[in-house]
């Protein structure tokens, strides 16, 4: 277990490498990884799966002994980043697929390496763990809502009660499967954990480079290059406001740290497989989300890192 523990560590540590090496991989070689694109959302469900077996009791405790903090959070992160994402497309003259895929992940809900950075940061994990917890269960509504709503000036057609019914799938069923077994076979469990973030590890590499793969054809048009600088602006900009209104709303250091990380970062994982699913016709939906994978946890991990110091500092 030791060893697994090492592995996992050392990804996490060279993940962003990683990430940038693999998409370079099955750019040109993108035989490697497109035959599992039809089963894509496997991968996910373990992403989710892993997190449920995480979670206890305490956790929904939690949002209801301290709803308002949560709650809030929440709401600024579907608020929040759907809205910059619509902004950008029309800024930045997005159309169809490109349009699509920033609305898309702006859409989703809170990502799954926000309590890392919280708890890096010196933030308040609790509240990070409860936003993303609440923001990934409402997800099978507020997506295609927010989808329907945002994304109707793209011109494609957002299969709402599909989206709706896959994401309970392969979403929530595996995160309350996780949460069931570890409340039914703690000791079981909690030998499994330690090997969880490796296997998540593993599902995000693959998904990406099924993306590559799938849209390596267009992936240095020009078209589709303005996509870059649009994912940083959004993640930033997320972060930015983020943390304007947990100030807003007179919240303590801590908690102005987890909901800046709650609201920037995505559950891109899941942008991504669902733009697979349900819009192949136009790979370039799910490249949004792929690039938000990688600049997300570099922008997170140079944004806990100097939070840290500031920490540190202020300890002292």
């Amino acid at each position: 277990m030791e060893t697994v523990k090492k592995i996992s560590s050392w990804i996490s540590k060279w993940f962003v490498v990683l990430v940038i090496l693999w998409a370079a991989v099955n750019y040109f070689a993108p035989q490697i990884s497109v035959w599992f694109k039809p089963d894509v959302n496997y991968l996910l469900g373990l992403i989710l799966f892993g997190m449920g077996l995480t979670l206890t009791k305490d956790d929904f405790l939690r949002i209801g002994k301290h709803p308002v903090p949560v709650i809030l959070g929440t709401v600024a992160h579907y608020v929040i980043m759907p809205l910059i994402a619509y902004l950008l497309t029309l800024i930045f003259h997005l159309q169809g697929g490109a349009a699509l895929g920033v609305i898309l992940v702006g859409s989703c809900p809170s990502g799954t390496s926000s309590g890392v950075m919280a708890f890096l940061s010196k933030g308040d994990v609790a509240l990070d763990v409860s936003i993303e917890t609440l923001s990934t269960l409402l997800a099978p509504i507020m997506l295609p809502l927010l989808l329907l709503f945002y994304g109707h000036r793209t011109g494609i057609h957002v299969p709402t009660s599909d989206l709706f019914i896959k994401i309970l799938e392969f979403v929530v069923v595996p995160i309350i499967l996780g949460v069931v077994l570890h409340t039914l076979f703690p000791k079981i469990v909690e030998k499994i954990v330690p090997v969880m973030p490796l296997v998540s590890q593993i599902a995000i590499l693959l998904i990406i480079g099924v993306v590559i793969a799938a849209s390596h054809a267009i992936l240095f048009a020009a078209t589709t290059l303005i996509i870059i600088p649009v994912v940083m602006i959004h993640n930033l900009a997320g972060y930015s406001l983020g943390y304007g209104f947990a100030k807003l709303i007179k919240l303590e250091k801590p908690q102005r740290k987890a909901i800046t990380f709650e609201v920037g970062m995505q559950d891109s994982s899941l942008g991504s497989t669902l733009a697979l699913l349900f819009f192949a016709a136009t790979p370039i939906a799910a490249l949004p989300s792929a690039i938000f994978s990688v600049w997300h946890n570099i922008s997170g991990s140079v944004l806990s890192s100097y939070w840290r110091r500031q920490a540190d500092k202020e300890e002292k």
